[in-house]
């Protein structure tokens, strides 16, 4: 199965759309399905854009409307989470999973799901220190919780540190103790992130011989940048 794995989303359904068709003609393959990995930013209205997290002079409709209206359908199947600059006015609604779109499916505030024979965790937010601890009633009305980043707290990401020197304290100290019983228990086959605004692989071995995570960290959607990339999954 070829799955196409994007970053930030940040509204620009319709370019990453474009690109998978790029892809597809170039390539002569077919896309089976299209995995976003935060900032998805699913306005349909002015109200919608009253409650995107972004700072008023970057609120723009973008294209998920024309999706959500039935004006186009979405070219591939597409399922994504939540990130921290979200509408989530909308979001709310659709809390406990649901089709955002004809054919684009939310994944909720922490979901598993089985495309074909492939089981997907989702998990919506971004880690933030102060908020980690707070109870759940504490948090009641913010979409934030935990990405999983498991090149980081296995201590693979030098090369990142280099590029994002304000990701170092972070990974080294909070993430470990929030991600690491996590991606050892789970010992997924691939693990993907966005938020970081940054192209980053990894590799993670759980133990010696054992089963190894592909981690992948992908940039927005940008001109010039790495957002989107086609993973293989060989079915079973």
């Amino acid at each position: 199965m070829k799955i196409a794995v994007e970053g930030c989303m940040h509204g620009a359904l319709d370019k990453v759309y474009d690109t998978i068709k790029y892809i597809e003609n170039t390539r002569n393959i077919k896309i089976d399905l299209l995995l976003c990995y935060g900032d998805f930013q699913a306005v349909r209205n002015g109200k919608d854009m009253d409650s995107l997290n972004v700072a008023p002079k970057y609120r723009e409709m973008k294209s998920f409307w024309i999706y959500y209206s039935g004006q186009e359908v979405a070219p591939v199947p597409t399922i994504f989470i939540g990130g921290n600059n979200e509408a989530s006015n909308y979001l709310w609604e659709l809390y406990y999973v649901g089709w955002a779109a004809p054919n684009i499916y939310f994944l909720g505030y922490a979901v598993v799901v089985k495309f074909g024979n492939i089981r997907i965790n989702g998990l919506s937010g971004i880690y933030n220190a102060r908020n980690y601890c707070l109870g759940w009633d504490t948090m009641k009305g913010h979409l934030i919780m935990t990405i999983l980043s498991a090149s980081l707290i296995m201590g693979t990401g030098n090369n990142l540190f280099a590029a994002k020197k304000h990701f170092e304290d972070p990974a080294r100290n909070s993430w470990k103790q929030t991600c690491c019983s996590a991606a050892q228990k789970t010992q997924t086959i691939v693990l993907v992130l966005a938020h970081l605004h940054c192209k980053f692989t990894a590799l993670v071995e759980h133990e010696e011989g054992g089963r190894v995570t592909k981690f992948l960290a992908l940039d927005k959607c940008l001109p010039g940048r790495k957002f989107l990339q086609v993973v293989d999954i060989d079915l079973i």
